[in-house]
């Protein structure tokens, strides 16, 4: 079946949700045009659609399905807690044991505080900077995701026209963001690591936080730089100011996080995504001190945070298997079909002659369809022949029965055994062909 001209009942679907759900969407980022395709059901690393066709799964849910869908350890673990209560007013022995499992990875985590989503584990990292240094500014990264707090959203998908010049523009994402938040908002050129020092000493003492996505999704997924990375950490404690990493996504790169990478301690972290297994999840950890301005030992804290369904036990029972399923023989064989899929797309790019480049880390890597090196948001930027090849691209790999993400992004799970790798290549690899043949 031929996405579009036959899913009759993903078609149906969307005018169905149009009636209720403004645009028939409730998640910008599943939107498809002409229309979405509708899962059913997942297994292992495949999706089922409304219209019966079975794809390997290369989106898994924006990289927070790590295990696939259905594993059994995660199933169990779920039931269990099922059978006792999926959420109270009460706190329960869950929360401190996926607090303890996630100190003892992350050597700059000492505690940790949970919440729904990433979105509100990197909003509760910017107010804790806050409370803790008693400033109002943030530092960001042009053009890297944060989720949807307004100050982390700020210069997300800055075009050549507003962006500014060495020194990138604040640019309003959402319409009606206050120009108060943009103007607390300070946006630094990625892998630059001069000119990253330069604007965070120049607004030091205003400054609350740098907060830096590692390897940037919608920044390129292009790894920072050691130099960028130790400009950051050198440059905020000079100033005062907090190292804030979000890995909600860069999590899953390694047994540690993504942290030891870079040689690098944050002094908070957003996390998200894997840790919850397959549930809403977010959470913030990191130095004691910091930490503390969540602490009502001594009154009202600093930072008072709630959440009707933060720490709730389904999530914090299925997280932790998840997480103790990521041992060190599971990230190996994540980095092992990685460098298979990603050597296998760049043969093919060379194959086929189409100009391009893969990056990523361990099991995530994203498509560039350019000639360009890409070092950051700008050089990743595609131009209009570019963004046709990425969509006849992504169109030829769903159509191949492979998903991915819209803008390239790939995020490979555990249960892909080595017939599924060479599916994907050979997906990738007539994707790359059709394209040539648009050349």
């Amino acid at each position: 079946m031929t996405y579009p001209a036959d899913s009759s009942a993903s078609r149906a679907l969307f005018e169905r949700a149009q009636r209720s759900l403004p645009g028939g969407n409730t998640r910008t980022t599943v939107f498809m045009k002409p229309h979405p395709v509708y899962a059913v059901r997942g297994e292992g690393c495949r999706v089922w659609d409304a219209d019966g066709v079975v794809r390997i799964d290369c989106i898994n849910n924006f990289t927070s399905q790590i295990h696939g869908y259905g594993h059994p350890a995660i199933k169990a673990a779920i039931q269990e807690q099922l059978e006792l209560g999926t959420a109270f007013g009460m706190p329960t022995e869950s929360e401190i044991e996926l607090a303890e499992l996630l100190c003892e990875r992350i050597a700059s985590v000492e505690t940790v505080r949970f919440m729904n989503s990433g979105t509100e584990a990197v909003m509760n990292a910017l107010k804790a900077a806050r409370a803790y240094t008693g400033r109002a500014k943030i530092a960001k990264v042009e053009g890297a995701y944060h989720g949807s707090y307004d100050y982390s959203e700020v210069s997300l998908d800055p075009t050549p026209e507003n962006w500014g010049g060495v020194q990138p523009a604040s640019v309003a994402y959402a319409a009606g963001t206050p120009r108060g938040v943009t103007n607390d908002v300070i946006v630094l050129p990625f892998n630059d690591p001069e000119g990253a020092r330069r604007l965070i000493e120049q607004h030091g003492d205003e400054l609350a936080c740098v907060l830096v996505d590692p390897m940037p999704n919608r920044a390129g997924l292009v790894p920072a730089t050691s130099d960028y990375i130790r400009a950051l950490r050198e440059a905020s404690t000079k100033v005062g100011a907090l190292l804030v990493f979000d890995e909600v996504i860069t999590l899953r790169i390694g047994y540690h996080g993504a942290q030891p990478f870079w040689n690098v301690e944050a002094d908070l972290t957003a996390m998200g995504k894997v840790i919850g297994g397959g549930f809403p999840v977010g959470a913030v950890g990191g130095r004691r001190d910091v930490m503390d301005v969540f602490s009502p030992l001594r009154g009202k804290p600093a930072l008072p945070h709630g959440g009707t369904f933060s720490a709730n036990p389904i999530t914090m029972r299925a997280g932790l298997a998840a997480m103790k399923l990521l041992d060190r023989e599971a990230f190996a064989r994540l980095d092992a079909i990685g460098d298979a899929v990603r050597d296998g797309m760049r043969a093919s790019l060379r194959r086929h002659g189409v100009p391009g480049s893969v990056v990523g880390c361990g099991s995530l890597l994203k498509v560039h369809l350019t000639e360009r090196e890409v070092s950051d948001y700008r050089s990743a930027l595609p131009d209009t022949t570019e963004a046709q090849r990425l969509n006849a691209f992504n169109l030829s790999l769903l159509n191949r029965g492979v998903m991915a993400a819209s803008y390239g992004l790939m995020a490979l799970s555990t249960p892909m055994t080595d017939s599924d790798v060479a599916e994907i290549v050979a997906a990738m690899d007539g994707a790359v062909q059709d394209v040539a043949s648009l050349m």
